[in-house]
């Protein structure tokens, strides 16, 4: 306690020495300086988000379209193809079924997500008409 009664004393006293004035705001530059460097952060975090859910939608499109071809290799072409079947062959469909309806429930899912992280995107820069986004070179 002592301790911090002499540093206040010791402040105080330097202040009167060097004549500062008390409370002084910063310049409006450095507020705008702060205030960009805010909604850079939110901006950064939408984007690299965005880029994300991107970057798996394209590859799990192009893993789903090749299970796709795989599975209208191993269906056949026959009319009655699904009764002359092997098991194996029956077994392989419906595995591929399944990932399939994954793949295309989560492609699904990555599209919804991907709507609402250009909604973020275009709501914040809707808030913010001043903000200019950061020139990366």
């Amino acid at each position: 306690m002592f301790q911090l009664f002499l540093r206040s004393r010791a402040q105080n006293y330097i202040k009167s020495r060097l004549g500062d004035d008390g409370f002084r705001a910063r310049s409006p530059e450095r507020d705008a300086e702060t205030d960009r460097a805010r909604i850079d952060s939110i901006m950064a975090a939408i984007e690299t988000a965005l880029h994300a859910a991107e970057s798996e939608q394209s590859g799990l499109s192009r893993r789903v379209d090749d299970v796709l071809a795989r599975a209208a290799v191993t269906f056949g072409n026959g009319t009655d193809e699904y009764l002359e079947r092997e098991e194996l062959d029956n077994h392989h469909q419906d595995l591929f079924t399944t990932e399939i309806a994954n793949g295309q429930r989560r492609l699904k899912e990555l599209a919804s997500e991907i709507a609402h992280f250009k909604f973020m995107k275009a709501a914040v820069l809707s808030r913010f008409p001043n903000y200019k986004a950061p020139v990366v070179g």
